[in-house]
């Protein structure tokens, strides 16, 4: 690949892919701090922290548009000056109503972070390397979130989570200033079809059963891990697991290690595996079961071993990324931006509703020693794997070349 490709379109979007990530984590290190403060309840707090999923989701569809309209540089700049908007808000915020809508305008800012570099990847380098691409892109995702865990807490002690959230939307105006500047434009492929035409698009997505089978595992499974590693999984280690705050945030920073590492390895390694003959949809499967398989066990409470556990989960969660590879050749070149934002809709808006719903659920069980109950998280987790078990059962009989 080439070296100032990669210097002038994939450092600067992978840059507030860092920073979408952060954001998108953060608020399980702070959730304590959070609660103290404004006194939330879990319900709150899941409201909260899924405000972000929320905004994000339902921005996805005129994303695609305006990708495959006006390019990513552009896209993403504008976006970029909403999320500093919405960090500065929610370090001034002083009620519930202040920090959800700082929230929500966070995850508008953010929302074109991966779908636009995609976008950009299509454009400027080989689809035979888009995995490997995506891949590499998402390990600096992963990083952006390992930096949310132990780090962030860090930061935590001795200047508190106001002064974080300043500092970020500071990043956030630099990191939109540099996309602007430094991204080189590119003609369209499309380039003067209408708008009318675009939305119709669409319709072709949506109807067409291969996305469906695709992209289900996608939606279903990654909101899982979003729901847990953005917020939940840290309470369930307080209540279940036993652990205390510097554990949590260990662990929360073995799992985002692991998920940057898998994020690496399934995409360079299925670029080179569909070269030997091993296709992508093959190494799709195989990362989906065993995440699956994973989580099944921290439905059932097991604590044995938990920090393996923990470390495979979020190494095969990030699996579900080849199906932006695998969604991306079965379209025209021209729908790009509409297929993969087609399916992040889908998956924000379930990551909402699964955040949200794991603290309604937690709510509805009555707390022993300020701890959720053991019945709570069993009832909400193993519901999650039934939905995700669903989705991979209907993908595994389906073939792909690719």
């Amino acid at each position: 690949m080439n070296p100032r490709l990669l210097l002038v379109v994939f450092c600067p979007f992978a840059a507030g892919f860092y920073l979408s990530y952060f954001f998108r984590n953060v608020n399980a290190v702070i959730s304590r701090d959070l609660a103290r403060d404004f006194s939330l309840s879990s319900a709150d707090l899941g409201f909260l922290t899924a405000t972000y999923l929320l905004a994000f989701a339902a921005f996805q569809l005129p994303l695609g548009v305006l990708l495959d309209r006006y390019g990513p540089r552009r896209v993403l700049a504008a976006l970029l000056c909403i999320a500093a908007t919405g960090a500065l808000v929610f370090a001034l915020a002083q009620d519930f109503v202040m920090l959800s809508v700082g929230r929500a305008l966070i995850g508008l800012g953010v929302s074109g972070c991966l779908m636009g570099a995609i976008k950009a990847f299509t454009l400027w380098f080989p689809l035979s390397r888009l995995a490997t691409l995506n891949g590499l892109y998402l390990a600096v995702g992963g990083l952006g979130g390992l930096s949310a865990t132990a780090p962030a807490e860090a930061f935590l002690g001795p200047f508190g989570w106001r002064a974080l959230f300043y500092v970020l939307a500071t990043a956030s105006v630099s990191v939109a200033a540099l996309i602007f500047l430094l991204v080189p434009e590119k003609p369209l492929p499309g380039h003067g079809q209408t708008l009318r035409a675009q939305i119709a698009g669409f319709g072709r997505i949506f109807s067409s059963v291969p996305f469906w089978r695709i992209a289900l595992p996608l939606v279903v499974c990654h909101a899982v891990y979003q729901a847990l590693q953005g917020l939940w999984l840290a309470p369930w280690l307080y209540d279940i697991a036993g652990y205390q705050r510097p554990a949590v945030a260990t662990a929360l920073l073995t799992t985002a290690i692991a998920y940057t590492a898998g994020s690496v390895f399934f995409g360079v390694s299925s670029d080179r595996l569909a070269g030997a003959g091993v296709s992508r949809m093959t190494t799709y499967k195989i990362g989906l079961v065993t995440s699956l398989a994973m989580f099944a066990l921290l439905a059932a409470g097991v604590t044995a071993g938990l920090p393996a556990i923990l470390a495979v989960y979020a190494f095969t969660a990030i699996s579900v990324s080849l199906a932006y590879a695998l969604l991306t050749p079965i379209f025209p070149p021209e729908m790009t931006g509409r297929v993969i934002t087609a399916s992040n809709v889908m998956m924000f808006g379930t990551s909402f509703l699964f955040q949200w719903g794991i603290g309604a659920v937690l709510r509805l069980y009555p707390e022993v020693d300020s701890r959720y109950a053991a019945g709570a998280y069993a009832t909400a987790f193993w519901s999650l794997a039934a939905l995700q078990a669903a989705a991979v059962l209907w993908l595994l009989p389906m073939r792909l070349k690719q």
